[in-house]
């Protein structure tokens, strides 16, 4: 059979050369995914789109960059010979054992006193620098902040193009600035103020004079074209939240960003967001599992209650024929249910997350009910992204110096990325059918607290069944359950009866 050939064009994509059509419609045909719910769509249901999206551009032969280990692989399987051209060797090849020497000599600080890191973050950050292309799976309470700024500062020392860090919300770009400016308290090598430059809502964004340049994906979507092309290195950070088209256009203008790495606790399981990803930054390289963080005593030990609460028969019966939005109304407007969340919340000593998923339907009362409850004997915190982004950052710190306090936050907002030490118990307050979302929510707990507490989980889920027929949040309650089985998480189911 024919040779396929691979030749860079950029650092975002190849060009596949094959004298063979058939192999080049066989890597179309592999590279195409039905996007999830694509059936209800307008433009599917208006005939317009058959519902896939193609990776492989059969008018260009152009491929992401970051598939080529697995268009090589499929064509080879096939039959075909493949080769990739001169042009996508590797001039600059990194040693492993120098970076890792470089990591272990660095003065790093938390609190002000020495750290070195892990094997599993050495092995993360010498992975993706020496294979300049990565998505690293690292999951939540791993610090990933500290593989991040490992690689930042190697490649800061090593090359004089800048780092851009993408994160997905300004949160993340506030306690990622600093988590840096903690590291390198010690280092007069690095100084963050110089250095670092944070980018959302109301910040500069032209003209900037810093190296690293820390972004939400929505900020930097909204930036010309010609802004990404001093941007050497390109690290994406919880990458699995990038909207896909979002993620395709900021990375397709990082033409001259070489190094291109991305960062997550999990992924979603569906094949077209990880081949997306794949794409735009690298093999899949995972580093450890939760369950072996809290084996090695790296995170606090964690147990989950499922709390499924059953409702009276009468109730059951209308709520089982209701669409999914009527019954999460349903759901969060009850009044024995939020009256069982603040009676646990106040409850449970110690540090207490209570998440919710809808701001004015459900937070802010949840919020003003547990306030009234626990009165001045707790301090009760309300977070969501009505919040302006320092000030979350202001109370994450607050409540990490506290032992018996509250914080209801919206799963938006506290779900993802916001790590809070001395957090004893979580309450899921609302549904939740994402996989991604529960296992972001539970790795919120799981940094380990100054008195070596374990981190309890409590699962809320709805049992609004009647005969045969389940209803929708409790067969996502089950899916929840399925996770916690997998991840091989100490779990336990409790049925409660609500008057």
């Amino acid at each position: 059979m024919s040779n396929v050939t691979f030749y860079k064009v950029d650092e975002t994509k190849v060009h596949v050369k094959s004298t063979d059509s058939g192999a080049l419609m066989e890597l179309s045909e592999h590279f195409s995914f039905f996007v999830d719910g694509y059936k209800f769509m307008p433009a599917y249901r208006n005939k317009l789109w058959n519902g896939k999206i193609y990776l492989y551009d059969s008018r260009t032969h152009t491929l992401p960059y970051g598939l080529v280990p697995d268009a090589m692989g499929f064509l080879q399987k096939r039959g075909y010979k493949v080769a990739a051209d001169n042009s996508m060797r590797d001039t600059f090849p990194v040693d492993k054992k120098e970076l890792v020497t470089c990591a272990t000599e660095r003065d790093i600080r938390f609190r002000g006193q020495r750290i070195t890191p892990y094997d599993y973050q050495l092995d993360a950050y010498s992975h993706a620098l020496s294979e300049k292309r990565s998505l690293v799976i690292s999951p939540t309470g791993s610090g990933k902040s500290l593989i991040i700024y490992l690689m930042m500062r190697w490649y800061l020392e090593e090359h004089e193009d800048k780092v851009l860090i993408v994160v997905p919300t300004t949160s993340l770009v506030e306690q990622m600035t600093k988590d840096f400016a903690e590291y390198s308290s010690h280092d007069s090598t690095f100084n963050v103020s110089e250095e670092v430059h944070g980018i959302y809502s109301g910040k500069e964004k032209i003209g900037l004079e810093q190296r690293v340049i820390i972004t939400t994906w929505q900020s930097a979507i909204k930036l010309p074209k010609n802004w990404f092309n001093v941007y050497g290195m390109t690290i994406g950070d919880e990458s699995h939240l990038f909207k896909a088209k979002s993620l395709n256009t900021i990375m397709n203008n990082l033409t001259r960003s070489g190094y291109r790495i991305g960062t997550t606790g999990t992924l979603d399981g569906s094949l077209t967001n990880e081949k997306v990803l794949v794409g735009n930054f690298g093999p899949v390289h995972k580093v450890i599992t939760t369950k072996e963080l809290i084996d090695n005593e790296t995170l606090a030990d964690l147990k989950i209650k499922c709390l499924v609460l059953k409702y009276p028969d009468e109730l059951r019966k209308i709520v089982s024929k209701l669409e999914y939005q009527a019954e999460i109304d349903a759901i969060v407007s009850h009044e024995g249910r939020n009256r069982f969340i603040v009676n646990l919340a106040k409850s449970l000593s110690g540090n207490t997350l209570v998440l919710f998923n809808l701001v004015q339907k459900h937070g802010k009362p949840l919020y003003e009910k547990i306030k009234a409850a626990v009165g001045d004997e707790r301090k009760t915190f309300y977070v969501s992204g009505e919040v302006d982004a320092t000030d979350r950052e202001s109370i994450r710190e607050i409540v990490e110096k506290e032992k018996d306090s509250i914080i209801v936050a919206s799963s938006g907002t506290f779900s993802t990325g916001i790590n809070i030490k001395n957090l004893h118990s979580i309450i899921f307050a609302a549904p939740n059918k994402s996989q991604i979302r529960v296992l972001q929510s539970i790795g919120r707990g799981l940094r380990k607290s100054d008195d070596g507490r374990a981190t309890t989980v409590y699962d809320i889920s709805d049992n609004f069944g009647w005969k045969s027929k389940k209803n929708y949040t409790m067969k996502h309650a089950i899916e929840r359950i399925k996770i916690y089985s997998r991840e091989e998480f100490d779990h336990k189911v409790y049925e409660i009866e609500l008057p």
